[in-house]
């Protein structure tokens, strides 16, 4: 089986959209940014970047090398950053042996790590992309209690806590730098729609009213208090040098 064949129909799979569809979050986009770019260098590989939502809005980067597994999503954001000079698009296996032949300063998994039952081994490889010194920022579904539906639909082995986060890439042999929860407001939100409706798909009116609503609150409390749970959980792991 060829690589193309093994990632054909990951996007769908992973988060339940099709490659045509927008994830209609453009608040939640710019609040991950805000969230994950202090952790950046100048140089950054992002695993599992589907059709490049989020590297659409992240600039101002030396290299930014986008990838996926799925071949479709990779051809779609080969179209989408035609115009970024900065910008490299390629396939990439992080439940294989992907390796950048250059590493970078930081990489950046939104969404992914929960997807892979061996999480320790995929950190463990994907350590080797970046440079010695470097970050691996991890943004993860948050807390087992809001598992539900969907989380079982798209093929999520687990949600983390920051302790479970940490333990993961403290035995990948990363040193930890972050780990905290975020998107409080969200969490509510997850469990009514998901642990208490049982969603077993996103509702493009909730989301577009979630985004619109919810996010900019949740943006301006998380500025001022460090929440006690959310609906994602933000890790930093450093590689030693």
């Amino acid at each position: 089986m060829t690589n193309d064949e093994q990632g054909q129909g990951a996007f769908n799979a992973a988060t339940g959209r099709s490659l045509e569809s927008d994830n209609g979050k453009p608040r939640y986009l710019a609040y991950q940014r805000e969230l994950i770019r202090p952790h950046c260098g100048r140089s950054v590989l992002e695993v599992g970047a589907g059709i490049g939502e989020f590297a659409d809005g992240f600039t101002g980067l030396d290299r930014y090398v986008v990838t996926d597994v799925d071949p479709e999503a990779v051809q779609q954001m080969k179209q989408r950053f035609a115009h970024r000079g900065e910008v490299e698009v390629q396939q990439f296996d992080i439940d294989g042996a992907s390796v950048l032949p250059e590493p970078v300063e930081s990489l950046v998994a939104i969404n992914v790590l929960e997807h892979i039952e061996a999480d320790v081994d995929a950190l463990r490889c994907l350590a080797k992309s970046v440079t010695d010194n470097g970050n691996i920022i991890l943004f993860v579904p948050g807390y087992q209690q809001l598992y539900g539906d969907f989380d079982r639909k798209v093929g999520h082995f687990r949600r983390y806590t920051p302790d479970t986060v940490s333990a993961a890439a403290h035995d990948a042999g990363l040193t930890v730098r972050v780990a905290r929860p975020v998107n409080f407001l969200g969490a509510f939100a997850w469990w009514a729609a998901v642990r208490k409706g049982g969603a077993g798909a996103p509702d493009r009116r909730l989301v577009a009213a979630y985004d619109r609503f919810v996010v900019p609150v949740t943006r301006a409390i998380e500025k001022r208090v460090r929440v006690p749970f959310g609906q994602s959980v933000l890790c930093v792991a450093g590689r030693a040098g």
